[in-house]
């Protein structure tokens, strides 16, 4: 069996629900698992805002002094924090599964993805870099964005449940309790640049560069779109497999993503339809009224600052300086 699954808080329920409407069209053997950073008694969702699908809270995954982790991190940080801890969690109570497997939640899977599969049946684990060819122009995001977030893409990750991939796991949890920072100036990306060593310190990593694959924003200089019958295809030569819509905004329909300035959709008339198709799913699927509810993780701003200037700032004068310079 393949388990899948993603993360998020309450207020990203409309995009987990819109993977997991597509991995049922296109995999629907699949067992698919969505781990709520958050809480539903505190949050009190309607019966109608339930997803159909599991719901594993992160306080039910026995992490060892998550209460800390809460304190360190913000909630992106945190959202990334708790990955390894969740396939962990499956390997040993999912004896059943043989591979599991993470999307994060802003993903449209299009295509059954037996590639994938046969990759996991030989490979411990499969990646997915953020780009395979060079950028040749220094618009965001360019190589220098890259080196500083990190090789792969961690918005996906599959891992064939072996005792390569335990340990693996194992390494990455001890990793990212203290160490899933956004801290650019001390090499930190959240949970994606320690995964740069995971080709290096373990065996049978299939790095995959099928065009087909997480495409998304970063990589739209190399791949173009074209719907063939029904079926979407990259660059006329692959099946699109799977779309990751990160940082596309329902309230900034006329954006790719937050995070970039090399495309719009005037550039690339061939990706409105598939932004056009993921804006309405979202809608379909109650954002507006997710988006209202506010994560129970989520700390206040000011905690926050502080809680940054602590761990940026090199001596307790530095810190008294900034804070006098921000009161």
């Amino acid at each position: 069996m393949t388990l899948a699954f993603t993360i998020c808080s309450i207020n990203y329920l409309a995009q987990a629900r819109t993977l997991g409407d597509s991995l049922r069209q296109t995999n629907p053997d699949w067992h698919y698992v969505i781990g709520l950073v958050d809480k539903l008694d505190r949050a009190n969702l309607p019966s109608s805002l339930l997803p159909d699908y599991p719901l594993l809270e992160v306080d039910q995954i026995d992490i060892e002094n998550f209460t800390g982790m809460c304190d360190r991190y913000d909630i992106t940080e945190l959202n990334t924090a708790v990955k390894p801890f969740y396939i962990d969690y499956f390997f040993k109570h999912h004896p059943e599964a043989t591979e599991v497997i993470y999307f994060d939640p802003d993903i449209i899977v299009f295509q059954p993805l037996t590639h994938l599969k046969q990759h996991l049946s030989e490979y411990n684990m499969v990646l997915t870099p953020h780009i395979c060819q060079p950028i040749n122009d220094w618009l965001i995001p360019n190589e220098l964005n890259h080196l500083n977030t990190g090789t792969f893409n961690l918005g996906f990750i599959g891992l064939q449940k072996t005792e390569e991939s335990n340990r693996f796991v194992q390494w990455w949890k001890k990793r990212l309790v203290n160490e899933c920072r956004i801290d650019l100036c001390n090499g930190l990306f959240v949970d994606q640049h320690w995964v740069n060593f995971a080709p290096v310190y373990y065996d049978r990593v299939w790095i995959e560069k099928h065009p087909g694959y997480n495409a998304a924003y970063w990589n739209l200089h190399e791949r173009f779109f074209a719907e063939q019958n029904g079926i979407w295809r990259v660059n006329d030569t692959a099946d699109l497999q799977f779309f990751h819509y990160s940082g596309y905004g329902v309230h900034k329909p006329e954006e790719v993503s937050k995070y970039q300035n090399r495309f719009t959709f005037q550039d690339r008339p061939d990706i409105i339809p598939l932004f056009k198709h993921y804006h309405q799913q979202l809608l379909d699927n109650q954002n507006e009224t997710y988006r209202t509810y506010s994560c129970f993780y989520i700390k206040p701003p000011k905690t926050l600052y502080y809680q940054k200037v602590r761990r940026t700032l090199k001596s307790p004068l530095d810190a008294l300086i900034s804070v006098l310079e921000n009161r």
